[in-house]
């Protein structure tokens, strides 16, 4: 067994170089894609969960080779306790998924081992890309690039949307890596955060591919035709119209070309598959019962590397535990607002955090000085979203601020009986909210029921509460009035926003 791990940590034995050097590893009619994290039957992707796949990459390290329960353990789950059960849940799932074939053996002693003749192939060439050096791990998001990678292996055009500072282009930048190696002519990243028209967009495509300078579509689509490659497109959110016009043309001159897009919104374009970035796990209550149990959960997880980048000597106790899993539920598990929280720890601790958060978000502001401006503070992240808000869809996200809980579209209706909204289209309105990404569905059967995130809905109150803002609401709605009381309906909701929490 010691024999074993050495060969694990060490590469003692020459057929450890070879598999950890592989680019993919082939056995029957299998292939584990090792890059992609990915494993394919014939040519179609195989449904496993992260786990599996950890264990699955850690026994071809060494195959004919016994690896202990407790080596295999250490690796798959680094930052955890775990029972030995959970090793044999996944190695079960494992043994199904290869359709039930003897290739893991297992010795009560000596741990499991793959069996069976395992072939390794190693690239001759790096596949071309742009892709920025991610400096920091992501955590919870394994399963969820597992079933994106699968998915884009059948997909030309795959947008992620959701709130902000959830992790969009995070998300990207790591499926981008894991499907690299797919694409003979490489992954391409444009960030189109300063891109305004279609013209700049066609050009920095030219300039990215290292095309002749051209905004023209026609030239930019002939150019791409015999190419086989993924285009990124990050922060999509204000070209939409230019992206879509890019991505019916590539559909129809470039077919080996796919495009996955990072936005706010989706594209609304045929073909398109739309997922929307889930927030990190929360963790339960029974999470905090103790510090490991805390931090099998990848909000926490987000949290103390976070809080240790700042505070090297940090260390999570148990009697942080409550607290921190409050912070993580007022912040919605949304990842930048989980880092920018963290980022306060080493001056305020967490008990005078989440007492900060209680106040509104005002103190998310010590963002990483390389983040674009929008992501510096939680406050600008939003405020990149209500800026483009048209001022009846902005009357309403202010009015959904008022309710702590989900609410339906009839109590919505009734809110705004006797003004100017009563006549309004609010199932168009609250679709375009969701559809932007500031308002989500509440899951459950019956009617539709609307809410803001908690963060979202403490942004909401702030613009109440601000008397610039104020004044620039009663200045677009100055002549929507009350029609019992005679008041600006605007100052109803300042009043009744005084009283919210």
């Amino acid at each position: 067994m010691e024999k074993d791990a050495q060969a694990l940590k060490h590469g003692c034995f020459s057929a450890v170089t070879d598999m950890q050097d592989s680019a993919t590893l082939s056995f029957g009619p299998y292939t584990f894609h090792r890059h992609q994290r990915l494993v394919s039957k014939s040519g179609w992707p195989v449904p496993l969960g992260g786990r599996a796949l950890d264990i699955l990459a850690v026994l071809l390290e060494v195959p004919g080779h016994f690896i202990s329960k407790a080596t295999l353990i250490e690796r798959v789950w680094p930052n955890s306790v775990v029972e030995d059960n959970n090793l044999r849940v996944h190695i079960a799932a494992l043994r199904r998924a290869l359709d039930g074939q003897r290739l893991i053996l297992n010795h009560p002693q000596r741990g499991y081992c793959f069996v069976g003749p395992v072939q390794a192939t190693v690239p001759t060439l790096p596949a071309a890309h742009n892709l920025a050096a991610r400096l920091s791990p992501v955590f919870g998001r394994e399963e969820l690039v597992s079933l994106l990678a699968r998915r884009l292996s059948g997909q030309r055009l795959l947008t992620l949307t959701g709130v902000a500072g959830v992790g969009k282009s995070t998300l990207a930048l790591v499926l981008a890596e894991r499907v690299l190696p797919r694409y003979r002519d490489g992954v391409w990243w444009l960030d189109l955060t300063q891109v305004q028209t279609l013209g700049e967009l066609l050009a920095s495509v030219a300039t990215v591919m290292q095309f002749k300078p051209t905004d023209s579509l026609d030239e930019v689509s002939r150019q791409l035709a015999s190419h086989q490659l993924l285009l990124v497109l990050d922060g999509a959110d204000l070209l939409l119209g230019a992206c879509r016009k890019l991505v019916r043309a590539l559909r129809e001159r470039a077919p080996e070309v796919s495009i996955l897009i990072s936005s706010r919104e989706p594209l609304l374009a045929p073909g398109e598959w739309v997922l929307r970035v889930p927030a990190l796990a929360l963790p339960s209550p029974s999470a905090c019962r103790s510090v490991e149990q805390a931090m099998e959960c990848a909000a926490v997880q987000l949290f103390v590397a976070r809080a240790r980048a700042s505070q090297q000597d940090f260390v999570l106790r148990p009697q942080d535990l409550a607290p921190l899993r409050d912070i993580c539920r007022r912040l919605d598990g949304i990842p930048l607002a989980l880092e920018l929280a963290a980022a306060q720890v080493d001056a305020l601790g967490i008990g005078a955090v989440q007492q900060q958060l209680r106040s509104g978000l005002q103190g998310l502001t010590r963002g990483r000085r390389t983040a674009v401006e929008h992501h510096r503070s939680l406050t600008a992240a939003l405020d990149w979203s209500y800026a483009r808000l048209s001022l009846p869809q902005c009357w309403l996200f202010l009015q959904l601020g008022l309710f702590k809980m989900a609410v339906s579209l009839p109590t919505l209706s009734e809110m705004v009986r006797g003004t100017e909204l009563e006549h309004a289209d609010l199932t168009y309105l609250l679709a375009r909210l969701v559809n932007t990404s500031l308002l989500v569905i509440e899951p459950g059967l019956g009617p539709r029921r609307y809410r803001l995130l908690n963060c979202v809905r403490s942004y909401a109150l702030a613009q109440l509460r601000d008397p610039s803002q104020v004044q620039r609401l009663q200045q677009g709605y100055g002549d929507c009035l009350d029609v019992f009381s005679g008041r600006p309906f605007v100052l109803q909701l300042v009043e009744q926003a005084a009283h919210a929490h």
